[in-house]
């Protein structure tokens, strides 16, 4: 460690008093690295409100390590790496200042055998000093006492930059309560101007002809991470009710299209010392694409029936193929048509057994082909990228036993293992119907939607992973009715804070913006969360009646983030 030096005088023209004699008792504490620096005056271009090194030395923990000056004609005492200490100007650039004192001081700590010296990036400078060296006014200059001590108060209590990520607004309770979380939890400690946001209710949907559903497509194309609060399919009566021109389709299946979605990865959330419904963690991979939700339909009478098929390419190009015909008998009848893309299996079938393989749970592939034969490729391709990739690492990671084969289970077996595998430790990858139902029943197993996450996982052109993140449950319209009604509600969170968490680390991953304190302030939230769950006063679906109302909790998270 290097050795403080003193000067008799400063720079500024300012004495430094000598240590007091008198020995005093100190709190024993561990030092911060020492870095020593050399100082050549320049005193016509010296400023009167202080030099940069006047400032270090006033407010060291700037730096994240210590920071001495001394004259290079008086250095009485030399430090084993003093030797190799840097030589500033008083005109130094801050520039200059930052990127020299945090390698020196990375190589002091490395040189004792520490480990790596955090300090503040420019971007904890003043937007005045960011717009000066942008312009190029002072471009020279030193910094100044009020800029440092500006920066210093940035770096040490300003709020996280929010990466970029699309935010996407819902309706009802669920949106009621988002906004408290915004306004208590996000707002005072996470700067959100980056973030693009877009209100999806139902009447703003009606208003801009669904444009506003596509500007959200393409702005998560771009930004590759998404927030979404759950929002309304309207019915028949709600478009009476919510005075719209029609029915919209389902904002869900849109976005799954338009990010060419391959999963949607709906997992049990955990609080460890608080029973839920599964002791270890559950996976399900929900196929995001296909099946009944893109369906195309035509109430009819009798008649007959023929559906055909059109190739595009290959030797029946422009053919006319008829893939099923049959008798319509009844005077009511409803004919429905969908398909489901195979394509991006082999991706979900990845994304699965990576996902277990991680987690060390068993996976299942789950599909009623003894009855629904078209089903019978989803099992073939999930049981080829499976024996082919990952066979060999289940049994070398000890998951499953040396022979074994991959299980395939029926829809309504999984419906019975759900209520009976209560110890967890296990995956299960569907179509996309059969995803949906069963994994509303793994919810109510594990006590409460609030306790499931939901995750869609799409990819762009050039491969980049595009990841929304939302809560695996609806609106929860009742419990609005009755919070409109001035009643008491106690909504459970998590399940959507959990999916602000997702896409707000994963923005950050992606951008590459404060990467370690957003991660370090989400996992803040949810262990304040989890706190208060353990201790009794949580929402009441897990507290029971004596757990905070819906408003309370929020509260009381906010003052353990404040406190934080």
């Amino acid at each position: 460690m290097g050795v403080l030096t003193r000067l008799s005088r400063c720079e500024c023209g300012r004495e430094n008093r000598p240590a007091s004699r008198r020995p005093r008792r100190r709190r024993r504490r561990r030092l911060a690295p020492v870095v020593v620096v050399n100082v050549v005056e320049d005193r016509e271009r010296h400023h009167n409100d202080g030099c940069c090194f006047c400032m270090i030395r006033k407010h060291p923990r700037v730096w994240g390590f210590r920071v001495t000056t001394s004259r290079a004609a008086a250095a009485p005492h030399r430090a084993p790496h003093d030797d190799a200490r840097p030589t500033f100007s008083t005109t130094t650039t801050t520039t200059t200042m930052f990127a020299t004192l945090r390698r020196t001081a990375q190589r002091c700590a490395m040189a004792r055998g520490g480990g790596a010296v955090t300090t503040p990036s420019l971007r904890a400078l003043t937007p005045a000093m960011r717009e000066r060296r942008e312009s190029g006014d002072g471009a020279r200059s030193t910094a100044s006492a009020g800029a440092l001590r500006a920066a210093h108060h940035a770096c040490k209590g300003g709020k996280i930059t929010g990466a970029p990520m699309v935010y996407v607004s819902g309706e009802e309770m669920t949106a009621y309560v988002m906004d408290l979380i915004l306004t208590k939890w996000i707002e005072p400690h996470v700067d959100t101007r980056a973030w693009e946001r877009f209100d999806l209710r139902a009447k703003n949907r009606d208003d801009t002809e669904d444009q506003v559903l596509r500007d959200v497509i393409t702005a998560g194309k771009r930004l590759k991470a998404i927030f979404k609060e759950p929002t309304v399919t309207p019915t028949a009566d709600q478009v009476k009710r919510l005075g719209l021109r029609k029915s919209w389709g389902s904002p869900n299946g849109a976005m799954r299209r338009g990010w060419n979605g391959i999963t949607i990865s709906r997992d049990t959330i955990h609080i460890e010392g608080v029973e839920l419904g599964y002791k270890a963690p559950v996976y399900f991979e929900r196929h995001a694409v296909g099946g009944e939700y893109s369906a195309g339909f035509k109430n009819v009478g009798r008649g007959k029936l023929v559906t055909t098929f059109t190739p595009s390419e290959g030797a029946d190009a422009g053919k006319t193929i008829e893939v099923d015909a049959r008798d319509i008998t009844d005077a009511e009848a409803a004919v429905v048509t969908y398909h489901n893309p195979y394509d991006n299996v082999h991706d979900l079938a990845r994304i699965f057994f990576g996902r277990c393989l991680e987690a060390k749970i068993t996976p299942y592939v789950v599909t009623k082909k003894t009855v629904f034969k078209w089903q019978e490729p989803f099992w073939q391709i999930m049981k080829k990228v499976y024996d082919a990739e990952f066979k060999q690492k289940f049994v070398d990671a000890g998951v499953v036993k040396p022979g074994s084969e991959l299980v395939h289970l029926l829809s309504d077996a999984a419906t019975m293992k759900l209520v009976q595998w209560t110890q967890g430790g296990f995956g299960m990858a569907a179509h996309n119907y059969d995803g949906d139902v069963l994994t509303d029943e793994l919810a109510q197993m594990h006590k409460s939607p609030g306790f499931i996450t939901s995750n869609l996982v799409g990819v762009d052109e050039n491969g980049v992973l595009i990841k929304e993140f939302e809560a695996s449950h609806g609106t929860v319209a009742d419990m609005d009715e009755a919070r409109l009604r001035g009643e008491e509600t106690s909504l459970n969170p998590l399940g959507m804070v959990e999916g602000l968490i997702g896409a707000m680390n994963h923005a950050a991953n992606v951008h590459n913006v404060d990467k370690d304190r957003t991660h370090a302030f989400t996992t803040h939230m949810r262990k304040s969360i989890h706190e208060l769950f353990r201790e009794g006063k949580g929402t009441r679906d897990l507290s029971g009646p004596s757990g905070l109302t819906t408003e309370a909790f929020i509260d009381a998270v906010a003052e353990r983030l404040d406190n934080h």
